[in-house]
């Protein structure tokens, strides 16, 4: 049994496989947290402190008791009006105004296996094969008739540990809530630096490392979405922590809407951590009898430094967020036609991409953007969902058919939750975008943002998704968002604050339907890339393109801050032309490749204008990729070295068993006599020795990992070098 409750000190016990986590419902029925940490046996409740502090309240349960304050004791989910003043995970309004609200324990349920969350993405179990566990708290309010129902998943054998909240309404009046907070985690002592993943479009999730001090620290998304920005992932270590050695926790979102994550240190040193939906624009009422549902938020810990953590994350999110066909399989090496052509293209162009992309080894065609409707340039067309027959000179069922019949399988790219103004479906249905009445709208790519929160106009995208799919035989769909949501009002709505949260669910729910509808589709997220690169995402399409920057070098550093929280099975990369479109740099074709190669990998140019030494390295590519994919999926990911900082970006994919491993390095920067380089992999299996493929070469495992590989001498900008091991 994972989850344990001991009667008496009414103490929750939860343990994974290296972790403990232990709560408890005290004599008052405040919930309080006690510790998250290394496994172990034994109540912790003898880490709580109670002392008379000045200016800290004393709830009116407690009597004269001035030693008991939700101020300065840890919480497992505080609420504002207990007289905590730090940062709370609900805040509740009531019909009178008043905000605030009092929760008291009222009971627990266990329950074999993960709970789920309908309508919404969610850590899953397999029946017989983790031994998950449901843990159900109740809590509940008198005054508003409010229960609060905190949801926690264990799954042992990956050591993760998941959170979720659900607010509902028991009474006959109505009640506001104004913040919810799935997950907090309190620390009662320590030095901590909080990891948070901040960027650009075009430039996404670099790592930042900052001591946590006095105060709170806070990253999030007000953007509609889980953005370039900040990503909805965060680490708190401590101070000392490294990749190999040190504690540190994860909190990760399984949401791709606006976010908040926050991390605060208090007068008495105690520290918290939280994670939740985002606090503009939300305001959302639960009228009697209905319920909102606080997305999860996957926790995750490790006493052996950021690797194992990172490890703990990519096992739990490769096989218990992604679902279907390609969970576990290698996905189609593919050729994207915008880098190609952009919006330059015919079918008879198409067709002589996907004749190149065959004979380089290729396996998918994909038609980007520019297929339908009036769709010339980036300005019109969005909603107009009809294949442009003229453009193409046939219909896309003719197409297909034709590349299908060079041995490639088909995909499309489509943008469903925009719109245009200038196309069909804005004039037949204005009031469909979303848009404040009266006031000129802010655009971004010229478009608009559909309303998703309402159920005709789900229906109606949906149905044009399905008639385009129906039409041929379509393998793949790349679903993008290039736009953040600015004017938040829906015409349909009579509570605005609810707009952005159902929204989301709107788009949950159609890619719900077509991975019932189309079990066989491989759909690749995307919002100009990595706007919504996130475990929600992940649960409806397994891969998501990592970013519209396709330049190897830069690429270094957003798949190397990727890497915290996601596994290389998600991450959508691929060889692109040089110079490079967004950059300007050229990089040879083999480091372009050994980039892209650490992620689903596929390619970005128009084949025709390789040199015939380039299409060479292209077919080496595509051949040898399709050895190492099994690897490099399932394969424990090692970074290396820090391309933040060093010369040298390296990093290893190793088989759990340690039977194979594939390491990497690409060369950031030259100096003058520079000293020798070497590359110290980790994770193989000490005592082995092991055969480099190439060069027929054996190494001892533990020299390798004391002395490492050297780069050889004569070295050129940009250079990358692969290792591939067997154990002998």
């Amino acid at each position: 049994m994972s989850i344990r409750f001991d009667a008496e000190k009414r103490i929750f016990t939860l343990h994974t496989l290296h972790s403990t986590y232990q709560l408890q419902a005290d004599p008052l029925d405040q919930l309080l947290h006690l510790y998250y940490g290394a496994r172990t046996e034994g109540r912790m409740d003898y880490l709580l402190c109670y002392a008379d502090r000045g200016f800290s309240g004393n709830p009116a349960a407690a009597k004269e008791d001035r030693r008991y304050s939700l101020d300065i004791l840890p919480q497992e989910f505080p609420y504002w009006g207990s007289g905590d003043f730090r940062s709370s995970s609900l805040v509740v309004r009531g019909i009178d105004g008043a905000c605030g609200c009092e929760l008291r324990y009222r009971g627990y349920e266990i329950m074999p296996g993960k709970y789920s969350l309908p309508g919404l993405p969610a850590v899953y179990s397999e029946s017989g094969e983790d031994e998950a566990e449901s843990l159900k708290i109740l809590l509940e309010d008198e005054r508003l008739s409010l229960r609060v129902e905190l949801l926690y998943g264990v799954l042992p054998k990956l050591d993760v540990i998941t959170r979720s909240v659900v607010v509902r309404n028991l009474g006959s009046a109505p009640f506001c809530v104004e913040k919810l907070q799935s997950a907090c985690l309190d620390f009662v002592g320590g030095e901590y630096d909080l990891i948070s993943f901040h960027g650009r479009h075009a430039m996404e999730r670099m790592p930042d490392r900052r001591a946590l001090g006095h105060g709170a620290a806070v990253v999030g998304s007000r953007r509609g979405y889980s953005s370039h920005q900040y990503n909805p992932f965060v680490i708190l270590a401590e101070q000392e922590t490294t990749e190999t050695a040190g504690r540190c926790w994860a909190m990760q979102f399984v949401w791709s809407g606006c976010f908040r994550a926050e991390g605060e240190r208090d007068q008495f040193g105690l520290t918290r951590l939280q994670m939740g939906l985002g606090e503009e624009q939300f305001s959302y009422p639960l009228l009697p009898g209905e319920s909102l549902v606080g997305p999860e938020v996957i926790l995750s810990y490790s006493g052996a430094g950021l690797e194992r953590l990172s490890h703990q994350l990519h096992r739990c999110l490769r096989r218990h967020i992604c679902r279907g066909k390609y969970r576990d399989i290698r996905r189609p090496i593919l050729l994207n036609s915008w880098e190609a052509s952009y919006f330059d293209f015919s079918g008879e162009s198409l067709l002589k991409l996907a004749q190149e992309a065959a004979a380089l080894g290729m396996e998918m065609l994909v038609m980007d953007d520019g297929w339908f409707g009036n769709r010339s340039d980036d300005r019109r067309a969005l909603g107009d969902w009809t294949v442009n027959v003229e453009k193409l000179g046939c219909t896309l069922g003719e197409l297909t058919e034709r590349v299908n019949a060079l041995g490639l399988k088909f995909g499309i790219w489509m943008e469903p939750e925009m719109i245009s103004e200038d196309s069909e479906l804005y004039r037949a249905h204005p009031d469909w975008a979303l848009a404040i009445p009266g006031k000129p709208p802010v655009r971004s790519r010229s478009q608009l943002v559909l309303d998703f929160s309402r159920a005709e106009v789900r229906e109606h995208i949906f149905e044009c998704i399905c008639q385009i799919l129906d039409q041929g035989r379509i393998g793949y769909l790349k679903w993008d968002a290039n736009r953040s949501i600015s004017d938040v009002y829906s015409h349909a709505a009579t509570d605005q604050g609810k707009v952005l949260y159902d929204n989301m669910l709107g788009v949950y729910e159609i890619l719900e339907r077509l991975n019932t509808r189309y079990p066989d589709l491989l759909i690749e997220g995307c919002s100009g890339g990595g706007g919504r690169f996130d475990a929600g995402m992940l649960y409806y399409s397994p891969q998501i393109w990592c970013s519209d920057n396709t330049d190897a070098i830069d690429r270094l550093r957003i798949q190397y801050g990727s890497s915290f929280g996601y596994p290389v099975s998600a991450v959508g990369s691929h060889v692109s032309a040089c110079p490079n479109h967004q950059t300007g740099r050229s990089v040879p074709i083999e480091t372009r490749g050994a980039v892209a190669a650490a992620g689903t990998f596929g390619y970005e140019l128009n084949p025709a204008k390789l040199s015939g030494e380039e299409r060479r390295a292209v077919r080496e590519q595509t051949r040898v990729y399709r050895e190492d994919a099994d690897l490099i999926r399932e394969g424990l990911y090692y970074r290396l070295s820090d391309p933040m900082s060093a010369d040298c970006c390296a990093w290893a994919f190793v088989s759990e068993d340690g039977e194979r491993a594939m390491i990497t390095a690409v060369l950031q920067a030259l100096h003058g006599y520079m000293p020798p380089l070497y590359i110290r992999p980790r994770g193989l299996t000490p005592g082995a020795v092991y055969r480099d493929r190439e060069s027929g070469r054996c190494y001892g495992a533990d020299a390798l990992m004391d002395m490492g590989l050297p780069l050889p001498q004569e070295l050129r900008q940009f250079d990358s070098f692969v290792w591939r091991l067997e154990k002998c």
